[in-house]
């Protein structure tokens, strides 16, 4: 069970990077971190293509972060799984988003795991948390079959080891427009009028609905119109609309009041799609808040706009969003990450583990 030198923390990078896991394609890098892992001595539990591995005893802190990868985008300059290395750092998708929180985790997990600290350390290792997240809930599902309740979570995200505390909520909405169908060459008579028009002035009516409270923390929940289907033929007037509305949800609104407020608007059908995945927020006060911040006191602290599996928890679970990297190379063409901050991150992730088991103990 012995520590990574720093060279094979950056190499357990390179591998991990040089693995094609797209979405739904995790067998072989989960069967690399379950053969890295049992080679050092830990039992992993193979959950799917996700990995579970526990190490000491007392209150579980899950260290969380996804194999899985986006499609390759157009653009590369290199080949996207090649992990090219360009002078201090290693280019290739999946570089920065979240393999470098991957093995960051891994390198503290290793080197904990040697030390008789009063918590349980959990590392889980994911698959589909770019799609279904169904990976993390395998995790949770099976931890609360074995009665293991988790007490903190920390989600391996490249937030340049910032601390997102807080992150919204994801609400789905569809607005239906019901109009009258004609043929495109007639004019309406009195009375009728297109689906498209109805849905349009809707659409330009989203903006002037009232979101308020903002906050604090997250500012104000968002409605975005993303998908609009409509029609049959050219010539055809429909007489149905619709639009997905993507909208992110604070603990300041609630999400059927959103509910409300739209339908009291707006002349289109509102309906809601999807409203599980509630907004989440850490206490200040919460051990493992003040374990991140002694960790690494020159952190900002904010609210995510974006999710992460960190949705799936209770919302009383405390957990924070923080890895190495930064999320504005994420999902793009030349994705990289440097060295400096793999390594950094394993030693911030070693050093948040010892404060939360002194702040527990």
């Amino acid at each position: 069970m012995s520590a990574l030198s720093d060279g094979e923390v950056l190499e357990l990078h390179r591998v991990l990077v040089a693995t094609p896991s797209v979405s739904g394609s995790e067998a072989g890098i989960a069967t690399l971190m379950a053969d890295f892992l049992g080679g050092r001595g830990h039992a992993v539990t193979r959950l799917g293509n996700s990995l579970l591995a526990l190490s000491g005893s007392g209150p579980l802190l899950l260290l969380d972060s996804h194999l899985d990868t986006v499609p390759p985008g157009t653009g590369w300059s290199t080949e996207p799984f090649a992990a090219t290395r360009v002078g201090d750092r290693v280019q290739g998708l999946g570089a920065n988003d979240a393999k470098a929180s991957v093995a960051a985790m891994t390198a503290a997990f290793l080197a904990l795991s040697r030390n008789s600290l009063p918590i349980t350390l959990g590392l889980a290792l994911v698959a589909s948390e770019e799609t279904t997240s169904q990976g993390t809930r395998d995790v949770l599902e099976h931890l609360e079959g074995a009665g293991l309740p988790v007490r903190g979570a920390v989600f391996g995200e490249p937030t340049e080891l910032d601390l997102a505390v807080a992150q919204k909520g994801l609400l789905v909405l569809e607005l239906v427009a019901r109009g009258s169908a004609r043929h495109a060459g007639h004019p309406p008579c009195p009375g009728e009028e297109g689906a498209v028009r109805l849905l349009a002035r809707d659409l330009s009516a989203l903006a002037g609905v009232d979101l308020r409270p903002d906050d604090p923390r997250l500012g104000p929940a968002t409605l975005e119109p993303t998908l609009v289907r409509a029609g049959t033929a050219r010539n055809v007037v429909p007489a149905e609309a619709v639009a997905t509305v993507d909208g992110r949800t604070t603990p300041s609104l609630a999400p059927a009041e959103i509910v409300a407020r739209l339908r009291a608007a707006l002349a289109s059908e509102v309906r809601v799609v999807s409203d599980r995945l509630g907004p989440r927020a850490t206490p200040e006060t919460s051990a493992l808040l003040r374990a991140a911040r002694a960790a690494h006191p020159g952190a900002r602290q904010y609210g995510s706009p974006t999710l992460s599996d960190w949705a799936l928890l209770p919302p009383s679970t405390p957990a924070i969003k923080v890895g190495p990297g930064s999320s504005s190379r994420s999902h793009k063409p030349d994705e990289y990450v440097h060295d400096a901050e793999v390594l950094e991150g394993a030693r911030f992730y070693a050093r948040l583990c010892r404060a939360f088991a002194a702040e527990v103990a």
